[in-house]
């Protein structure tokens, strides 16, 4: 039964982070590209990481591999928010179908200061 589970997890992790190198390619722009890494890696390394600890059924493993998962949840929407907005600011064109851009002259280039709606 705990080799169903494993097959499963690392099946499922597997087809995430293949759909997360599709959506590389295929995505019009960095930052779509940026959303659907992060999301769908993080998802499919978490699988896997789970099915690798599942296999070796060893409580310091299994600890080892929650912390990574932790740290990965925790640590992969920061670095992509800051790609996002050191992209942003040093001028990466959104795609040209895009219909709404938030910061849109609420960035001053001279003083990096960021205004809000006030």
């Amino acid at each position: 039964m705990t080799e169903i589970i494993v097959i499963i997890l690392s099946s499922l992790g597997a087809l995430f982070i293949l759909l997360a190198a599709v959506g590389v390619v295929k995505m019009p722009d960095l930052y779509l590209r940026i959303s659907v890494t992060t999301k769908a890696a993080t998802l499919g390394i978490g699988l896997i990481l789970l099915g690798a600890g599942i296999y070796f059924s060893d409580a310091a493993i299994l600890a080892r591999v929650i912390a990574i998962i932790v740290f990965m949840l925790l640590t992969a929407p920061v670095g992509a928010h800051m790609i996002g907005r050191a992209s942003y600011f040093t001028g990466v064109k959104m795609w040209k179908n895009s219909k709404i851009d938030e910061l849109e002259g609420k960035y001053d280039t001279k003083s990096h200061k960021l205004r809000s709606e006030d």
